[in-house]
């Protein structure tokens, strides 16, 4: 366990894990290869140890997905305020993954199918994801990134982000960011669609009505996590 809460935060290579656990270095290779048989941890390209997908398909199977479950309806209020496509995205590894969404019934959209990959340096869902993660996973993403540790200061500051044409052209996005237990970011909810609707200041139409769905969605987190310590 004390692996898997490590690799929570991200990628980690052998010496990272030892730094995070505390565990002796053959100790920790032991573990992170044995869980990696399993399919509980996998390696990214560079080869650093990474959850894996057998975390995942026990979540689905269990059916008991809070975030998921709380996050379904919320998204669909927010598609219907704005107007616009609405997407619930986690980081997972070096990508940002969609694993909710509530399309526009028609018109211009933007479609991010559920189970998308998109990369974590464009597009104001990462920019939410990466805002509060430690200084040196920053300063890696930053190096190819279209935007700046003073963008993300910001996206700290007012706890929401915008981008226009940087994941795609054409496309603009506002996101803010989901808390977990403890206040961590565990997720971004967002808001896209064509340029020309949202403008090149989407966060003036749409930054008030993600913040609120954002700050429902943990705040129902919470009640649950309450809930459950009580019944414990």
């Amino acid at each position: 366990m004390s692996v898997l809460d490590a690799l929570e935060a991200g990628p980690a290579s052998l010496a990272r894990l030892v730094q995070i656990t505390g565990l002796a270095r053959p100790t920790a290779h032991r573990l992170a290869v044995a869980l990696e048989r399993h399919r509980m941890v996998t390696r990214d390209s560079q080869g650093r140890f990474v959850l894996g997908p057998r975390l995942g398909e026990l979540s689905i199977s269990t059916g008991e997905d809070r975030l998921l479950t709380i996050a379904h309806p919320v998204l669909l209020q927010l598609r219907d305020l704005t107007g616009e496509s609405a997407q619930l995205y986690r980081r997972q590894g070096n990508v940002r993954v969609c694993v909710a969404a509530a399309e526009r019934s028609s018109g211009l959209r933007d479609t991010v199918p559920v189970g998308s990959e998109l990369p974590m340096n464009a597009g104001s869902a990462a920019q939410v994801l990466l805002a509060w993660e430690d200084p040196e996973r920053v300063h890696r993403v930053l190096r190819g990134a279209h935007f700046t540790s003073s963008t993300l200061a910001q996206v700290r500051r007012r706890r929401w982000a915008q981008s226009v044409g940087e994941r795609e052209q054409g496309v603009a996005s506002v996101s803010a960011p989901i808390a977990g237990a403890g206040g961590r970011v565990i997720a971004a909810v967002s808001v896209s669609g064509p340029t020309d609707r949202l403008t090149r200041s989407p966060g003036r139409l749409h930054a008030q009505a993600v913040t609120a769905a954002a700050e429902k969605i943990s705040e129902a987190i919470h009640g649950t996590e309450q809930a459950t310590a009580l019944r414990g």
